[in-house]
């Protein structure tokens, strides 16, 4: 059989492919061998936060290179996820962020800043939960049947906390309105704890927050569980019924913290880093946690995180526009 023989032209293209490829090949295998600077875009202490710092910690001890957090809180995440997305693509600078700041963030902002998937490299989701709502001890509501009809007795007379403007609880909480047609009025607050504590007060008549942050008020007898806005009940409530369960169809709301790297990121690192925080998540020290706070371990692909971004953009775009809510 003679010898295949390309042109000359068509020898110098391929040589020059294969030239690129060799190098980010190395470079992956090589990665990392410096610090890794992982910004959060929230205050420390959070659950993002604390996720951040289990994940970074594994992460140096594995690939023996200091992960450093770096929480660069403001404008509902978009300053932290606006530091990465300007960074070199090397995979050294990252985002460890929720979907409060990516996806939600940037539809409050006219014009948006960034688009949550086209400007990044999606690694990978971490952990979702979904929201668990909660009434004051005092409300005369056991359920959230009673609930809507209370809200229908009185409408724009309920109000709820939540921990800011264009958080996950308050969108959640404007979700339930729009399914169960009611009208209930927002007050946003600076942060979880306070947002809490006016609950528990009966400052306010409910809120959407995590099962892992508000379980322990709920068994204290400080507020009500009425539901889990999920498709399924959390194994850490069992139960506690979905909204669905109780006459409120179409109320699926979760949290969820991801990986992300600045646009552009190699296809070999990328991948190297979400099998490794799949790795770490699958450790049963992290699977406990996770449980116990009414979380579900993800570690998905790229490509499962890209779609759940895209399915979660139409849905806050609707309650977002449906409400008219603006950022502050």
């Amino acid at each position: 059989m003679p010898l295949l023989r390309l042109p000359g032209a068509l020898t110098l293209i391929l040589g020059t492919c294969l030239g690129f490829a060799l190098p980010l090949a190395a470079h992956a295998q090589d990665y990392p061998n410096r610090p890794i600077r992982l910004v959060v875009p929230f205050p420390a202490g959070g659950p993002t936060d604390a996720y951040a710092r289990l994940i970074g910690q594994k992460l140096s001890e594995t690939w023996k290179q200091t992960v450093v957090v770096d929480n660069k809180p403001g404008a509902t995440g978009l300053i932290g996820s606006n530091i990465v997305k300007e960074a070199a693509p090397d995979g050294y600078t990252l985002l460890f962020t929720s979907n409060s700041a990516q996806v939600i963030g940037p539809l409050l902002h006219k014009p948006a800043s960034f688009d949550s998937v086209a400007d990044f490299t999606p690694v990978t989701m971490v952990i979702r939960y979904p929201m668990y709502f909660l009434v004051a001890s005092a409300l005369p509501a056991k359920s959230p049947r009673e609930f809507v009809a209370l809200a229908k007795h009185r409408p724009g007379k309920l109000n709820y906390s939540s921990v800011g403007l264009g958080s996950g609880g308050h969108l959640a909480c404007e979700l339930i309105n729009i399914a169960a047609g009611i009208d209930t009025v927002h007050v946003p607050y600076k942060g979880a704890a306070p947002a809490q504590a006016a609950l528990a007060a009966g400052e306010v008549d409910f809120m959407c927050d995590s099962v892992g942050f508000s379980q322990p008020m709920v068994q204290a007898g400080r507020m009500r569980g009425l539901a889990v806005t999920a498709a399924r009940r959390s194994p850490a409530v069992p139960d506690v019924p979905t909204a669905a369960e109780e006459g409120v169809p179409g109320v699926e709301a979760y949290i969820w913290t991801g990986v992300f790297g600045p646009k552009g990121m190699s296809d070999a690192i990328r991948d190297k880093l979400q099998a490794e925080v799949a790795r770490i998540m699958a450790l049963p020290e992290f699977k406990a946690r996770a449980d116990k706070d009414g979380s579900e371990v993800i570690a998905g692909s790229p490509a499962s995180l890209v779609q759940d971004m895209t399915t979660e953009k139409a849905t806050w775009s609707r309650v977002i526009a449906d409400k008219n809510i603006k950022a502050q």
